[in-house]
């Protein structure tokens, strides 16, 4: 009889959700599954915070895991909608590419099914998300980083283009370059040597 009972009390309990975001630029697929694998809700909506957190929030309650890939799109989202208490884990993206790979058809549908059955059945890897501080201080370095290495690609181009002419340029200070007076004096200068260079032949 107790054994009666507990059956029952088990089919009476909610089932535990699991949630799979597949993130676009503008929508995301968004697929909802019980803890037995059969899919309960799918829909799409808009690549926001709020419109995901809304279409979650009827089977709050129930909510276990929803996942999401490691994007700055995922990431985004994680820093909004794990706050306001979704149970949302960022997934390594590697990981994530190499199960869902085994799919037939590839759509967008289809992957959030396939990321809600990595989060039911647990077959995924966390990322550690940094805090905002820290990804403000990297993304300032990153972007600082690559304005440099575009400002030498410019000066070299800039080398190049006045080698043809046999304009050569030679050591020319930090800065020399990048001002039209900079540019400017540097090539009076190479003019100046190129004119002795011809007098004397």
């Amino acid at each position: 009889m107790q054994r009666l009972r507990w059956s029952l009390a088990q089919r009476r309990a909610p089932l535990k959700l699991y949630v799979g975001l597949d993130v676009g630029l503008e929508e995301t697929s968004l697929c909802v599954v019980d803890s037995e694998g059969q899919t309960v809700r799918e829909l799409k909506v808009s690549t926001e915070p709020e419109a995901i957190r809304c279409a979650l929030e009827g089977s709050a309650d129930r909510l276990d895991r929803v996942g999401v890939e490691a994007s700055s799109l995922g990431i985004w989202l994680y820093r909004e909608l794990q706050p306001a208490g979704v149970p949302i884990i960022v997934v390594e993206a590697r990981h994530m590419r190499v199960s869902l790979s085994t799919m037939r058809n590839k759509t967008d549908r289809n992957d959030a099914r396939g990321i809600a059955q990595m989060m039911r059945l647990g077959w995924y890897r966390a990322v550690h998300v940094k805090n905002i501080d820290m990804q403000k201080m990297r993304s300032l370095l990153a972007n600082r980083k690559l304005l440099e290495r575009k400002l030498i690609d410019v000066e070299n181009h800039i080398r190049g283009t006045l080698r043809a002419y046999g304009l050569l340029m030679g050591a020319v200070g930090r800065g020399g370059l990048r001002s039209t007076q900079g540019i400017n004096r540097a090539l009076s200068g190479t003019r100046a040597k190129a004119e002795r260079r011809t007098n004397v032949q």
